[in-house]
């Protein structure tokens, strides 16, 4: 067995989806959840467990766990099969010179990051750290904290990576490739990090893939450096801090949105572990679509500034246009998350954050301060500024309800709010329909894939009958024949979907995950039955289908021979009528219908 195949049948798609999907629930054989790769607004992704792949009818991703891992987290195969390896205990197999070029270059730059990790690490806690260990200190950052989340301290001088990296044999393509020295004009390389206090950047595996350097000297600019995109790091594509906050977020019910580093790093100090950061950029849709994946429920507690509130204003559009319930966390005393965890204390801060409005109430506060509600022009663009916010809610009830209690607190007339707010309906996301088959088809198809002994009685009589069959229907057919089972008589998803053409794989794909008992399928009319009996009805329904026909083409043949006098074919013809009605007597006979 291929060492890709192994981890296909080893490892539970199920759970491997649900850790990044929480949303995923059962929903008959299958598992539904709205698609983590696009937004949408009715779920439209779905797990098949007992062919071990997945689906979204919205988007069209789709494939084994290895494509979702690969899709979900941007790795190469072999990236992908090695992450899944190590999760669940499968041994690696021994791999000669890396021949994927892709793959050699990521391995490169995560190989360099862990190198830089180790630096700055070590030079924190060394003479020349003594200024970024005094700015943790003053910040409440215990020394377990810095060890917890990484910190550490690029050295002033500039060529301590680079030599190092040097000295390990790095072409200057490679060097540059990792975002962690930069060139000259004149061909040298430098630290791109010196003399800045160091907060390392994962993904959702835990793994580096990039850095912030923090300025200590103010005359250093930027105050906040961080590191340029590289094969590994799209920081659009990043949530500081998420791979921690996975399990606090589950536990907690909700996720806490912050600004900065420290802010995050500060609440976990205080047992705050379920707050995530975007990395030195707004607030993007690709991060709030990864938030999504594991809550539902965000609070919003960016700085209390202006820009903090502006940037507030910013994200909430793109948090209910994922269809996210926000509230909206004001610290007092103009403090950030950090600050006020250090002054007051975590429990202080547990207590605002149980208290925190729903996001139209700061909406509210906010068409206040802007506008004056005393005359209509300033009702008029309060209602404007609000309408976006309401309209993105998905039910309309709660945007009736929202614009109703928005209303009543800015003494605007409720008419005007709901006149506006109306027919603002969604369109659907494609949802998995039952394919184009006559329902004996897909009864049989849909047995024929869950049941192998179904496939063991069945598919030689299907082989050696004349069914009347779609042409579809009769090229999956011929292809679970072809592809035979694996071991343990499991069903090779695999080795039939790679038999058919486009349109019958697109035909299969939908048929596995579509709704069970949709368009008419009439499985009552076997009541009672096994599913395999069902099934041999339905191969019994299609031989029938199939003589008559082949009764009718004899028919109208015979006459077309007779009428051009051709007798010695119509005598022909007629002697296969002659079987083929014996055939269907017989048939009928066995069923008990004669």
């Amino acid at each position: 067995m291929d060492f890709a195949r192994q981890i296909k049948e080893s490892v539970d798609i199920v759970a491997v989806v649900s850790e990044r999907v929480p949303k995923l629930r059962r929903n008959g054989t299958r598992w539904v959840a709205p698609c983590p790769f696009h937004q949408e607004k009715t779920p439209s992704f779905g797990v098949n467990p007992q062919l071990r792949i997945f689906k979204c009818f919205g988007c069209q991703a789709g494939g084994s766990v290895i494509d979702f891992i690969m899709q979900l987290d941007g790795l190469t195969f072999w990236e992908a099969c090695k992450y899944l390896a190590e999760r669940f205990g499968i041994p690696l197999p021994v791999r000669g010179a890396e021949s994927d070029a892709k793959t050699k270059l990521r391995a490169g730059i995560f190989e360099a990051h862990e190198m830089a990790q180790q630096m700055f690490r070590s030079a924190l806690g060394s003479a020349a750290g003594a200024a970024s260990r005094d700015y943790l200190k003053r910040r409440g950052v215990t020394q377990k904290l810095a060890e917890e989340f990484g910190l550490g301290y690029s050295d002033r001088g500039g060529q301590m990576l680079t030599r190092r990296m040097q000295q390990a044999g790095w072409t200057p393509e490679q060097m540059e490739s990792t975002g962690l020295v930069s060139r000259r004009d004149d061909g040298s390389f430098y630290d791109r990090f010196r003399g800045r206090l160091m907060y390392p950047i994962q993904n959702e595996q835990g793994k580096i893939i990039a850095f912030a350097g923090r300025a200590l000297n103010d005359d250093d600019q930027p105050k906040y450096l961080n590191s340029p995109e590289t094969e590994l790091y799209h920081k659009r594509a990043v949530l500081y801090n998420l791979h921690r906050a996975r399990k606090p977020i589950h536990d907690q019910g909700h996720a806490i949105l912050v600004e900065g580093y420290m802010d995050v790093i500060g609440l976990a100090g205080g047992a705050v572990g379920e707050a995530v950061a975007s990395c030195g950029t707004a607030l993007v849709d690709a991060q709030v679509s990864m938030l999504s994946r594991h809550t539902e429920r965000v609070v919003v507690n960016f700085d209390p500034d202006t820009a903090g509130a502006n940037a507030t204003e910013r994200s909430l559009q793109l948090l209910l246009a994922e269809g996210l319930h926000i509230r909206v966390l004001a610290l007092p005393e103009d403090l950030d998350p950090d600050e006020f965890v250090q002054a007051h204390g975590a429990d202080a801060y547990r207590k605002l954050l149980a208290e925190a409005p729903r996001y139209f109430h700061w909406l509210a506060d906010r068409a206040r301060e802007r506008f004056d509600m005393r005359d209509a022009e300033g009702k008029v663009e309060a209602v404007r500024f609000l309408l976006p916010s309401i309209q993105r809610l998905r039910d309309k009830y709660e945007r009736a309800a929202v614009a109703t209690e928005l209303a009543h607190q800015l003494g605007i007339d409720k008419a005007l709010l709901l006149d506006q707010v109306r027919g603002t309906a969604r369109r659907e996301e494609p949802r998995p329909r039952g394919p184009e088959l006559p329902a004996t088809e897909r009864l049989l198809i849909r047995e024929l894939v869950s049941n192998a002994e179904a496939r063991r009685q069945l598919l030689g009589r299907i082989g050696s009958a004349d069914l009347d069959l779609t042409d579809g229907a009769r090229a999956i057919l011929r292809a679970i024949a072809a592809a035979g089972d694996i071991a343990g008589g499991q069903f090779d998803y695999d080795a039939v979907s790679a038999r058919l053409g486009e349109t019958e794989r697109a035909l299969l794909t939908t048929l596995v995950f579509a709704d069970e008992g949709t368009n008419g399928d009439h499985s009552a009319r076997y009541e009672g039955s096994s599913g395999i009996e069902q099934a041999a009805a339905c191969v019994e329904a299609l031989e029938k289908a199939g003589m008559d026909s082949r009764i009718t083409e004899l028919k109208k043949n015979i006459k077309e021979a007779e009428q051009g006098g051709n007798f010695e074919e119509a005598i022909r013809l007629s002697e296969q009528l002659r079987q083929t009605e014996g055939q269907r007597k017989h048939q009928r006979r066995r069923r008990g219908i004669e």
